[in-house]
């Protein structure tokens, strides 16, 4: 059953985003904007066209023709491609303590003499910190860093950077070289440490920073963040039935420590507007944003950010998780938005300070071509889009090509059901890492990238 509210009323670039790419996913993203369909969805995944009329699938399965098991047999790609598997739940980091599991949201930063850093969530909740300091000694989540070597292709290293967290699900990369992981939980005042908060952790950092949540970012149960690279504006997604789309206007662009202003999404003229069902693509929707007085409240109401927003008319949205910049856009995915209840993407353009259009892209009706898109990537080689999907079934990643057809690019080569996350490219764009969030295993995957759309 669909939650519902009850309240209704100029930044350096770093490696991880290129502006070519940036231009050609906005490409993809609105070639997708007339796939919507009405169709009755089908049932499960499969590898043929499925039932609906949402985006079509793309010829030769993107370029790289049919899947099949790669060298080693963990995985399905297409023929050329290839995977190293690193990064196990269990095996041991550089200070000898196992490295902890439910790996999640990544990102991808250059590092010294042509290695890859790698930032790792880790999607864990109670019990001991797996090192200090910590934020709260009885949390078991935060991040892990790697580093990793793309000529030998091996890992070369494993440390914790940030401890004592709250299930880290997803967050997203700073133009400045920093990873923002974000707890998707809630804990109220009274208790000794609140949760629910944003973290730093910087790219170069080689052991476990001092933990620092950002308050004035807000306190509610976080999923994914992008930065507006020509602002520095910090949009927030919220995991939740019923959500908001947020933003982090810093009072200095590039330090969130120095505070800000928290703002809620709300559609001009339309109080409340339920952006989760009877949608129609390519409709623009002239925004406006209101503040949220108390991001930080003393409750211990999950939405009691999302109510003040409702209570100035914010608008409704349906899990949002996965966040994206390009060419001057914040793409989202809505993971259960939409008539069918299996994902949307929207896109959100800055219009100035005040305002900006929202513009529903694509929403999925079958889930043989794609469900429950959670994180998202995009290519620096052609702009093709990676979406992860976490779905009732088996999860894929799928491919998105710049006229915006859907493609499989991998699969597990088992009856494992477990979400895929954490998809991100290297800034060469020669490697593709993403996490399998159960039993936790990183995968890097290289290959013939140029005789397809990514």
């Amino acid at each position: 059953m669909v939650q519902r509210p009850t309240t209704p009323s100029g930044l350096s670039r770093r490696g991880f985003l290129r502006s070519g790419a940036a231009v050609g996913a906005t490409s993809a993203l609105l070639g997708m904007m007339n796939g919507t369909a009405s169709a009755t969805p089908g049932h499960g995944h499969g590898h043929g066209h499925g039932h609906g009329h949402g985006p079509p699938q793309a010829d030769n399965n993107g370029g790289y023709g049919p899947l099949r098991p790669a060298p080693g047999g963990e995985l399905l790609l297409p023929a050329g491609f290839s995977y190293v598997a690193f990064g196990h739940t269990g095996t041991p980091m550089s200070d000898g303590n196992p490295t902890p599991g439910m790996h999640d949201g990544m990102a991808a930063f250059a590092g010294e003499d042509g290695r890859i850093r790698l930032v790792r969530n880790h999607e864990n909740s109670g019990g001991a910190a797996f090192a200090s300091p910590s934020y709260d000694p009885g949390a078991a989540g935060g991040t892990t860093t790697m580093v990793y070597d793309p000529e030998k292709q091996e890992l070369l290293d494993t440390f914790p950077s940030l401890t004592g967290t709250i299930r880290n699900c997803a967050g997203g990369p700073t133009p400045w070289g920093s990873w923002l992981s974000c707890e998707e939980t809630f804990t109220g005042l009274d208790v000794d440490t609140p949760h629910g908060y944003v973290f730093e952790v910087p790219a170069g950092a080689d052991g476990p920073v001092d933990p620092v949540p950002y308050k004035e970012m807000g306190r509610f149960v976080h999923e994914a963040v992008a930065i507006d690279e020509a602002t520095g504006v910090v949009y927030q997604t919220e995991d939740r039935g019923s959500a908001g789309f947020y933003r982090f206007v810093p009072n200095k662009p590039g330090d969130l420590a120095a505070g800000g202003q928290l703002q809620m999404l709300a559609v001009k003229d339309k109080p409340n507007f339920d952006t989760r069902i009877g949608q129609k693509p390519n409709r623009t929707l002239p925004v406006e944003w209101v503040d949220i007085d108390d991001p930080d409240p003393d409750s211990d109401d999950t939405l009691a950010v999302a109510r003040q927003g409702w209570d100035k008319g914010a608008a409704v949205f349906a899990r949002l998780e996965g966040a994206w910049f390009g060419a001057g856009s914040i793409y989202l995915n809505s993971t259960s938005g939409g008539d069918a209840g299996i994902g949307q993407v929207w896109e959100y353009r800055a219009r100035g300070n005040s305002g900006g259009q929202l513009v529903l892209v694509y929403e999925s009706t079958d889930p043989d071509l794609l469900e429950s898109p959670d994180n998202i990537c995009v290519s620096p080689n052609s702009g093709g889009l990676v979406l992860c999907e976490d779905g009732s079934g088996k999860d894929l990643l799928r491919g998105v090509t710049s006229r915006g057809e859907i493609f499989d690019f991998a699969e597990l080569n088992s009856s494992n059901t477990s979400e895929l996350a954490g998809a991100t490219f290297s800034p060469d764009g020669k490697t593709l890492f993403f996490n399998v969030q159960s039993p936790g295993i990183t995968y890097a995957v290289t290959g013939p990238w140029e005789r397809g759309a990514l």
